[in-house]
C-alpha cells in the first residue's frame, strides 16, 4: 500500500495523471469534507452538495491525464462553484420548461390527463438530473424493464452497484414527487 500522507498536492496531481488510484483516493480524502461544506454553503442541501462534489471528483478522475492544474484547492473550489451554477441553471430551466408544458397542455386536455402529462415530464426532468450511471440504471430498469442482473451485464458493473444506483434514483424521485404531489392536490382543488 502506498503512503500518501507526505505528498504535496502537486505530487499527487502528477501521480494522478499517471493513473495512480491511491493518489486520487488521497485527494478525495483530503478535500471531500471541505468541498461538501463549500457546495452546501451555496445549495443549502446536503444531498445536492454531496452529488455536486461527487461529480467534480468523477470529472477529475475521467480527465486526469489531460488536466493542467496549478493549484489543486483552487481548481476544486472553482469546479464546485461552476457545478453549483450549472445545477441551479438546469433546475431553473427545467422549471421553465415544465411551466411551459403545463400551460400548453392545460389548455387542450382534460384535467386528469394534464396532471398525468405534467407528472411524466416532471419525472423525466428529475431522471435527467441524476448522475450518469444512476440515470442509466434507472432507464434500463424502469423504461426497458431489465433486471438488476441484466443491467449489471449491460453496464459491466456489479449487481450490488446496480441496486445501489437504483435505490438512489428512487430515493431522489420519491423526495421530489412528494413536493409535486402536494402541488397537484392543491391545483385539483382550486
Amino acid at each position: 500500500m502506498n503512503s500518501t500522507v507526505g505528498f504535496a498536492d502537486n505530487e499527487l496531481l502528477n501521480l494522478l495523471a499517471e493513473g495512480k488510484e491511491f493518489a486520487f483516493t488521497e485527494i478525495y480524502n483530503r478535500y471531500w469534507k471541505r468541498l461538501v461544506a463549500l457546495a452546501y454553503s451555496y445549495t443549502k442541501d446536503k444531498y445536492a452538495a454531496e452529488e455536486i462534489v461527487q461529480e467534480v471528483f468523477f470529472s477529475l478522475w475521467n480527465r486526469k491525464g489531460t488536466l493542467k492544474i496549478e493549484t489543486l484547492s483552487s481548481y476544486l473550489a472553482t469546479a464546485i462553484k461552476f457545478s453549483v451554477f450549472k445545477s441551479v441553471y438546469t433546475r431553473n430551466r427545467q422549471a421553465q420548461i415544465i411551466e411551459g408544458i403545463a400551460k400548453t397542455v392545460m389548455a387542450d386536455l382534460p384535467e386528469d390527463l394534464v396532471h398525468a402529462k405534467f407528472l411524466e415530464e416532471y419525472v423525466n426532468g428529475i431522471v435527467e438530473q441524476l448522475p450518469e450511471k444512476c440515470r442509466q440504471v434507472y432507464k434500463y430498469s424502469r423504461q426497458q424493464g431489465l433486471s438488476a442482473q441484466e443491467i449489471a451485464v449491460e453496464m459491466d458493473i456489479a449487481e450490488k452497484t446496480v441496486e445501489a444506483h437504483l435505490t438512489k434514483a428512487l430515493k431522489v424521485l420519491r423526495l421530489n414527487l412528494k413536493e409535486i404531489m402536494l402541488l397537484i392536490i392543491f391545483l385539483k382543488h382550486h
